[in-house]
């Protein structure tokens, strides 16, 4: 199976403390393991995309604008990924399987390439990580499955700002997409 990292929307508006419209805590602990998974998916030469949420400053036809305060415009330190993965994503963005997208809607297939980018390379597994749970990397979970991926999601390294809305999100993964969740104590290891 030829599968694919998604790194959804992991920057320093979604994660760092004084971030435009950050998680916090959760968003934070899971940066060892989703730098983890980064390194070992490189090293592997697998495909990692890094979606990264894409606003204009003073946007006010974007549907968001009336919905949040502004976060992840363009140009700013809070589009920069959150904490070692900047430098890492830095270090390694020459790569041909590693690749930078910008997205300007929840899902990272609306109004992207990305489709298209998978299909190309032959994908049809994507592992989803990153933030929020149940905001951005739930629409490219619920993109995918009508697309027809196979989503795998590990807890470690996805996180929100609303534990209960992170917990319903990860029961609708497994319950209404399919996908294969995998718990704190399991790996998600190559098959």
């Amino acid at each position: 199976m030829n599968r694919c990292l998604l790194v959804i929307d992991y920057t320093n508006d979604f994660v760092a403390d004084d971030g435009a419209l950050t998680c916090g805590k959760p968003g934070q602990d899971i940066e060892p393991d989703l730098r983890s998974f980064v390194k070992k998916w490189v090293e592997d030469n697998e495909p990692v995309v890094f979606a990264v949420d894409l606003h204009h400053q003073d946007d006010q036809y974007h549907p968001e604008h009336k919905l949040f305060p502004p976060h992840n415009v363009e140009g700013t330190d809070g589009r920069k990924l959150y904490g070692s993965l900047q430098e890492y994503y830095e270090e390694n963005q020459a790569l041909d399987h590693v690749r930078w997208m910008d997205k300007t809607r929840y899902s990272a297939f609306a109004g992207t390439d990305l489709d298209l980018y998978l299909k190309e390379r032959g994908i049809n597994e994507l592992h989803l990580t990153g933030v929020c749970t149940d905001i951005c990397v739930l629409h490219t979970a619920m993109d995918a499955y009508n697309l027809g991926y196979s989503i795998v999601i590990d807890e470690r390294a996805v996180a929100s700002f609303n534990e209960a809305g992170h917990k319903w999100a990860l029961g609708h993964f497994e319950n209404v997409l399919g996908a294969k969740v995998t718990k704190n104590n399991e790996r998600a290891e190559k098959a």
